[in-house]
């Protein structure tokens, strides 16, 4: 699927008489952020913007296989990194300006009291994003472990694509609770946040232009959206930005 996927859009791309685009492969969590900044960007400069969103690792691999993305906005900087090291994008393109916190959510008919992490030795479905995989996950894996709660839970845990679909899945009541973003939870009415993650692991975003873009306006969505308005918009959905 990932395959046609890329075929798809290189055909799309090399189509003549097309107006100029920049295409945006985005961390899910950054869904409502971007399309909003989306908008603005196109309202400033005329440039059409085309986002892409999911699991940071997915979208990663996908630059890798050659998917004609023009810029990434990673919800880690490992994934980032790991992209750098293979020359995918530059040092210096690079801007993590971006934090988030980690929430533990129930459905919101559920009458369930999570006060810190050891209560969710109560739960017996834990929905995260692939704890071996996706930052979501692997930041909520993190701070059970440091916690010293994740062999004990590890068997209950239900692992989703990415952290949207940990927030379904905890919308849908098919688990008791799940660990997602605190501005995934902001988003939804069918979840109830019991415990904001105040102590967790440190959580930073990465955007950078993608090394082989050919777009002219790569580079300008990247400072419009890390510059004063894109920050604005973060900053009133929920998220923390970094100075």
């Amino acid at each position: 699927m990932e395959v046609i996927f890329a075929g798809f859009l290189l055909t799309l791309l090399a189509m003549p008489g097309r107006a100029e685009e920049v295409l945006i492969f985005a961390a899910a969590s950054l869904t409502e952020s971007l399309e909003e900044i989306g908008k603005a960007s196109e309202a400033k400069t005329g440039t059409a913007v085309r986002f892409s969103f999911g699991a940071s690792s997915d979208l990663a691999r996908q630059i890798r296989a050659g998917a004609p993305a023009d810029v990434f906005f990673s919800a880690d900087t490992a994934t980032m990194d790991a992209l750098e090291k293979a020359g995918l994008v530059r040092h210096a393109d690079r801007r993590e300006f971006l934090s988030n916190r980690l929430a533990v959510v129930v459905p919101g008919t559920s009458s369930l009291r999570i006060a810190g992490a050891r209560d969710l030795a109560k739960v017996s479905r834990l929905a995260l994003a692939d704890p071996d995989a996706v930052p979501a996950g692997i930041y909520a894996r993190e701070w059970l472990e440091a916690e010293g709660l994740w062999t004990g839970l590890k068997p209950k845990v239900v692992p989703t694509l990415d952290v949207r679909g940990t927030l379904a899945a905890v919308e849908s009541g098919g688990v008791e609770a799940g660990i997602v973003y605190r501005t995934d939870a902001a988003i939804s009415n069918k979840v109830r946040v019991v415990f904001v993650v105040t102590d967790g692991p440190a959580i930073t975003y990465s955007l950078a232009k993608v090394a082989a873009s050919k777009s002219a306006a790569a580079q300008r969505f990247v400072d419009f959206a890390a510059g004063k308005e894109g920050r604005a918009v973060f900053e009133r959905r929920g998220f923390a930005v970094l100075k």
